[in-house]
């Protein structure tokens, strides 16, 4: 039997012989597997392996000479790796208990930091929302570290890889803890000394949008914040998922439409006016999932209000961005819209949006 097994260091391959009750660490090159396969001759084992510092990969395991082989990577990378910033594993205190995250610092060996001051930190919220953030080579995040921004993966109540108790800690609560968990993120690292609580920002795409839009709808953690195609209104939400996920928010927020207060109470959309930090909202317009509806009244009803905020739409794609033009354009956005909002002056001729009320 062959199992996966996480730990503060990265996941370990362990083998484990059931019927002398023994387990055995194959010390795979990777600190993340996934998706494993035996082969039919029960000879290789097949996985798809990553590691911080490299592509992610599919990989072989063979079984009798103990020996690692990468079949393919997902891309080639020309660059000197000590602009990487290889993350750090986290826990940090959170209302009765902890969370998790990887701790990314800025890391550049052509710039070094103003002395005393500490970096500016991007939240990054996974999708889901009962996912989890990993390891795994990310370009986009040392796009964020090489130019002096550090980013804080988190882990908030109901990620995987932590055990079944903190996983179901979101039943029921989901709009409570996770928010909780980023706001207690924040108050951590300003204490570690790791980033400036004041210049914290936050995004995340889909539920990772949610939790996002509702930090800065319920709470005042944040400078700024950029929602990826995220959800505005569980109820919207609820009527029109798709069918494998159903009955998902009944466990996750309550039954539908039996409790729709909590809905209601829950939703980023019907708490417009609470959120005072500049906000960017990132929507394609086929989105199925998130429809562009929701978007558009946070940006109308935000604008009107006389708040900072901006909407980029972004022409045939959906439910995440898939075409290369979106993704890099979107990137590019975030970082000009936080220069802009927190007032510094980025490295990079960014691809710009237009802000209002600035």
């Amino acid at each position: 039997l062959f199992c996966v097994h996480g730990s503060d260091q990265g996941a370990q391959l362990i083998k484990y012989d059931i019927p002398n009750r023994k387990a055995t660490n194959q010390n795979a090159p990777f600190l993340s597997m996934s998706f494993l396969q035996l082969s039919q001759d029960k000879s290789k084992l097949f996985f798809i392996g990553g590691h911080p510092t490299e592509p992610t990969a599919v990989a072989e395991y063979n079984i009798s000479t103990g020996e690692f082989h990468k079949i393919r990577v997902e891309c080639e990378v020309d660059i000197d790796k000590s602009y990487y910033s290889v993350p750090q594993s986290l826990t940090f205190p959170s209302g009765d208990g902890v969370a998790y995250g990887y701790f990314y610092a800025p890391t550049n060996p052509e710039f070094e930091g103003p002395d005393g001051e500490k970096p500016i930190v991007l939240l990054k919220v996974h999708g889901g929302p009962t996912s989890a953030a990993s390891t795994n080579f990310n370009l986009k995040y040392q796009f964020w570290t090489s130019r002096g921004i550090a980013v804080f993966d988190v882990n908030t109540a109901g990620s995987t890889g932590f055990g079944r108790d903190f996983r179901r800690k979101l039943y029921k609560n989901w709009g409570v803890y996770d928010i909780q968990d980023c706001k207690n993120a924040v108050k951590f690292l300003g204490q570690q000394g790791l980033a400036n609580p004041k210049a914290a920002v936050i995004d995340g795409g889909s539920a990772g949008g949610y939790t996002t839009l509702a930090c800065l709808a319920f709470t005042d953690a944040f400078a700024a914040g950029c929602s990826l195609y995220g959800v505005a209104d569980l109820e919207l939400l609820a009527a029109h998922t798709h069918k494998f996920e159903s009955r998902y928010l009944d466990k996750l927020i309550g039954e539908y439409p039996k409790e729709k207060d909590i809905y209601i109470k829950r939703s980023p959309i019907h708490s417009i006016d609470s959120i005072k930090a500049p906000l960017l909202l990132l929507q394609g317009d086929e989105d199925k999932i998130v429809p562009p509806e929701q978007a558009e009244v946070m940006y109308n009803t935000m604008k009107e209000k006389g708040s900072v905020v901006a909407l980029k739409m972004f022409k045939g794609e959906q439910h995440g961005f898939r075409g290369s033009e979106a993704q890099i354009q979107s990137l590019e956005m975030e970082l000009y819209f936080f220069s802009k909002v927190l007032g510094f002056q980025p490295a990079d001729n960014c691809t710009q949006v237009a802000i209002e009320n600035l």
